[in-house]
């Protein structure tokens, strides 16, 4: 008991009464929002498998230049990019399911970039963050754009909107 007559509170009583607070702002609490988002407004994206157009490309170039010699080769190359950009477009799939697939290296990059924006993470809690975010078009839309933006750019992703 201090001087004063006053006992010193208990927090650990405290959190039972009231519950225990909310946790703070995750990355997988962010890449759930992002997903959210991105289905309310049904947003797909069609990303080019590298490592598929690398093959296709490799073997159109191994293939000319065995047909055709060196002309054979660029030839053969610029026949396999086209066949590789033809085989990958409109495979459109839900945002969602690609952030989901996302390396956690990838996640961390576009968390970062989320961090960016001109909010205080560290001091705000995952209930208050979706609250925020879902009352306020404006900041909906600057993360759609975040989102997009990090699709074309970092996946090389083709973005559209609606069914």
């Amino acid at each position: 008991m201090l001087e004063t007559g006053v006992t010193p509170l208990n927090l650990s009583d405290q959190k039972e009464s009231i519950g225990a607070p909310e946790m703070p702002v995750m990355m997988e609490n962010v890449m759930r929002l992002l997903c959210f988002i991105s289905e309310e407004k049904k947003m797909k994206a069609a990303v080019p498998h590298l490592k598929s157009h690398i093959v296709v490309i490799s073997t159109g170039a191994f293939v000319g230049g065995w047909a055709g010699g060196p002309f054979g080769i660029f030839v053969g190359a610029a026949v396999g990019g086209i066949l590789g950009t033809w085989l990958t477009s409109g495979q459109y799939k839900p945002v969602s399911e690609i952030l989901k697939k996302l390396s956690s290296d990838e996640q961390q990059k576009l968390f970062n970039k989320v961090k960016a924006m001109d909010w205080n993470l560290e001091f705000m809690n995952i209930g208050q963050l979706y609250i925020l975010v879902m009352v306020s078009e404006a900041l909906q839309q600057r993360l759609l754009a975040l989102l997009e933006d990090y699709l074309t750019k970092e996946l090389y992703a083709e973005v559209q909107y609606g069914d």
